[in-house]
């Protein structure tokens, strides 16, 4: 269940990392913080059936902390570039490290949202690109 899940997961941060490196669109930060609460809460309501009959009670604490890290950066936002920046970078290290730490059941599925976080950090960190003549 968990491997289809996390094959989901990676085709769809695949697309969208894809379509925001072609098409460039203004708020691809947050875009990608955007997709990445999507992605994470998708593939956190298709573990759940899977995870309460595994887990019990203590689904809610397995599948929550990768939504509330994911939640984090969209939120932080409101507080300005640079705390978005760090959200960015804390919900990567977090969601990949709970990814890591249940990698033998449900963290493999949360594991490809990282790349989103990553490049939503490295993105905004970039400098800007200069046009030359």
């Amino acid at each position: 269940m968990s491997n289809s899940v996390a094959l989901g997961a990676l085709a769809a941060v695949l697309a969208v990392g894809l379509l925001l490196l072609i098409r460039r669109p203004a708020g691809a930060q947050r875009l990608a913080r955007l997709a990445g609460l999507a992605i994470t809460v998708l593939v956190a309501a298709a573990l759940t059936p899977w995870t309460v009959q595994d887990s019990g009670p203590t689904a809610s604490l397995l599948l929550g902390v990768p939504v509330l890290a994911a939640t984090v950066p969209v939120l932080a936002e409101r507080s300005g570039r640079r705390r978005a920046e760090i959200a960015d970078l804390g919900a990567a290290v977090v969601i990949g490290s709970w990814s890591l730490l249940l990698a033998l059941g449900i963290g493999v599925a949360f594991l490809p949202v990282v790349l989103l976080y990553l490049l939503g950090a490295t993105w905004s960190s970039a400098p800007p690109r200069s046009i030359s003549n």
